[in-house]
């Protein structure tokens, strides 16, 4: 393979030209006839059986010149690249200049490359403290919510349901006269003053009794997920089953000593606000440095090619989907929730990746500036911490693995440039 580079006229941008020998590329059209020969059926011949020669003057000498590009192509480009030390960061724009059977396959490939911010004044940039005091109503409301995790569930048989009670009941909804689908339910748990159901809803069942059927007109909200039923008048047949009420349990050296390792309530507080002061601290440590890193970027030149942006905006999705799959749902149903494109959301979340972009490219610049580097020791001790925390803790390939390390390397320096910045900074 011989590959020739030259910069085109746009900033960022390199064109390869690339030279694959014509016996590689013969090698790969024989390699793409013996996968799908099974597939052509040429008379005279047993299917799959028919020699390439046959194949080629049947269908033609180009039939596998796709597919044998695609088997060298990948490779022969990857490889240019490692060679030329390009740090790419766009698909390529490919473009065949000659292929054909005996001949060398000759193509171009126009690529947008990392550009190399130019640092502004990133020493002694001002911006504003950040902090946050644990209050009192903070550790109240962490209580409140490990009394209610530790409540006991109480049915309630004298008196008709009240705001926050659970109430037990049947429903069907109808909307134009006619039963819609997903607006059935039996047995279903609603708390009342949940504000989980349509508005209007849960009010309605208040003053219900036990067996008790009743009507219940609502009026679907007009940003609905559902275009069907979006703004829409219902009716709801709901019976009522059973109503049970949450005991809180209280508050005193008892409830401490059952929902934790502590022996009074006041050391239960005193655990709670440590916790709580502990992630307010990191709150503001990642908050502080996402400040400083604005304010390094805004007085940053940088030019981000366009297939930057692109790709940045494919991995955020990619990162949507995934967590969506936890729930059990598909990019296409969310979009469907949302009434938008995949267009529109990759439009919106660009200016989100345009920063993130900007943040990376000025830490590197930082730890180029700097000469910001991460101690071998360092590197070796994430590593073993890495390896404990994947199970891997005896698994020397691992600890070696060099990818694994260029990673932990990357970020222990990321994290020293941004040390460094906040350190550098004028907090006001």
């Amino acid at each position: 393979m011989n590959c020739k580079e030259e910069k085109t006229k746009n900033a960022n941008e390199v064109k390869l030209e690339i030279i694959v020998e014509a016996e590689k590329f013969d090698e790969a059209i024989k390699k793409v006839y013996f996968k799908s020969a099974k597939y052509f059926n040429i008379p005279g011949f047993r299917k799959g059986k028919a020699p390439i020669q046959i194949v080629e003057k049947y269908y033609g000498k180009e039939i596998f010149y796709e597919d044998a590009f695609n088997e060298v192509a990948q490779e022969a480009l990857e490889k240019a690249v490692e060679e030329k030390d390009i740090k790419v960061v766009s698909r390529p724009d490919i473009d065949v200049k000659q292929i054909e059977k005996g001949k060398d396959l000759i193509f171009t490939a126009i690529m947008q490359t990392k550009p190399e911010a130019e640092l502004g004044k990133y020493k002694g940039v001002e911006i504003e403290k950040i902090e946050y005091p644990v209050k009192k109503e903070d550790v109240d409301h962490e209580l409140g919510h490990m009394q209610e995790h530790n409540a006991r569930i109480i049915s309630i048989e004298d008196r008709p349901v009240e705001s926050g009670d659970i109430a037990t009941i049947d429903f069907e909804g109808f909307a134009d006269g006619k039963a819609f689908e997903g607006g059935k339910a039996e047995g279903h748990e609603l708390e009342i003053g949940s504000n989980t159901f349509i508005p209007g809803f849960e009010d309605q069942v208040i003053g219900m009794k036990i067996d008790e059927e009743k009507e219940i007109k609502v009026t679907f909200p007009k940003e609905y997920f559902s275009k069907e039923l979006a703004g829409k008048d219902a009716t709801f047949k709901v019976k009522l089953h059973e109503i049970k009420k949450k005991e809180l349990p209280e508050l005193d050296d008892e409830f401490a000593k059952d929902v934790s390792e502590f022996d009074t309530l006041k050391e239960l507080k005193a655990d709670i606000k440590a916790k709580q002061k502990e992630q307010n601290d990191q709150r503001a440590k990642t908050e502080t440095q996402d400040a400083v890193i604005k304010a390094v970027c805004e007085k940053m030149k940088v030019e981000i090619p366009s297939g930057m942006i692109e790709l940045e905006v494919e991995n955020m999705l990619k990162d949507i989907e995934q967590r969506l799959s936890y729930q059990g749902l598909k990019l296409e149903q969310y979009l469907q929730m949302m009434g938008k494109t995949e267009e529109e959301i990759k439009k919106e979340y660009e200016p989100q990746a345009i920063d993130g972009i900007k943040s990376r490219l000025a830490i590197e610049a930082v730890i180029k500036a700097e000469k910001i580097e991460a101690t071998k020791k360092e590197i070796d001790d994430k590593m073993k911490e890495m390896a404990e925390n994947y199970g891997k803790k005896d698994d020397k390939e691992f600890l070696k693995n060099e990818n694994v390390r260029k990673y932990i390397k990357q970020g222990i320096e990321s994290e020293k440039a941004l040390d460094f910045l906040v350190e550098n900074a004028k907090i006001k």
